[in-house]
């Protein structure tokens, strides 16, 4: 087993890296502009940053996103991650549970024994582990009820990266994303901003400087909305985003059913 630590190794850098996980780690609400229905995240904006660095250093880089909306962490960590191994990186970030703590019997144990059964595949494979923690959802207004899941979730992510000495992007600890303007109109999907913070703690937390106030400083308060408008928008959401989820849900169906990996395969970054 790696030194029981997640604590990063300041300047280290990587050449070959991987992405799977699901709608978080695909990139959504962080539209690409140079390709219609596609997108960016946080992954992708890591892998420049990292592609920057490998190159100061001398290196290669090249970049794979496996990660698909809607999948189940029997997905990422099943024929995602098989693909990712397949394709022998150094560097992983896994993701994924969020969809599975969403459903009425989740059980939070198995997920974590599942993640840390796929860390040690990957561990055992050369790679290096890249994990991350939920953003704490006290001030969600459909999911704030599974505060609890999330924490303990949380706390095990933290538990196995501590055991097998993985990095860790810590949203739960990025009150900065718990501002709904870093959110889609969807209240599930980051925007770009959101996006490009995660990306710049993901690098912070692989050992890399980074200007912190740049990722932590909230962002100006905002207008303060009155009952009325709240109310207001609460139901355009449900009515446009709550209502097709559900109906997915009864038909046994996911929003990733008919979408294949964006980056299938390890490429050159060509930062923008």
């Amino acid at each position: 087993m790696p030194e029981a630590t997640h604590l990063p190794e300041a300047g280290r850098t990587w050449r070959r890296y991987v992405a799977i996980g699901d709608s978080f780690t695909e990139g959504m609400s962080d539209p690409n502009p140079a390709e219609e229905g596609r997108y960016i995240g946080w992954a992708d904006r890591l892998a420049e940053h990292l592609a920057l660095l490998a190159r100061e250093a001398g290196h290669d880089f090249a970049y794979a996103n496996l990660a698909v909306r809607g999948r189940l962490l029997a997905d990422v960590t099943g024929p995602q991650l098989d693909a990712a191994l397949a394709l022998g990186p150094d560097l992983v970030s896994m993701v994924g549970g969020g969809n599975d703590i969403l459903r009425p019997r989740a059980d939070l144990d198995a997920i974590a024994a599942r993640l840390e059964d796929a860390v040690v595949r990957l561990q055992e494979a050369g790679a290096d582990v890249l994990l991350a923690t939920p953003v704490d959802p006290a001030d969600a207004p459909l999911i704030r009820h599974l505060r609890g899941r999330h924490a303990i979730h949380t706390a095990n992510i933290f538990s196995i990266a501590q055991r097998r000495g993985c990095y860790v992007v810590n949203q739960w600890g990025m009150h900065a994303l718990r501002d709904w303007r870093m959110w889609a109109e969807d209240r599930i999907h980051m925007t770009s901003e959101g996006h490009r913070r995660v990306a710049l703690s993901a690098l912070s937390a692989l050992g890399h400087r980074t200007d912190r106030a740049d990722w932590t400083t909230p962002l100006p308060d905002a207008p303060v909305l009155s009952r009325r408008e709240w109310a207001a928008a609460n139901a355009a959401w449900a009515r446009q985003h709550l209502a097709p989820w559900v109906q997915r849900r009864l038909r046994g169906e996911s929003s990733g059913d008919a979408v294949v990996a964006k980056r299938p395969r390890l490429e050159p970054v060509q930062p923008r």
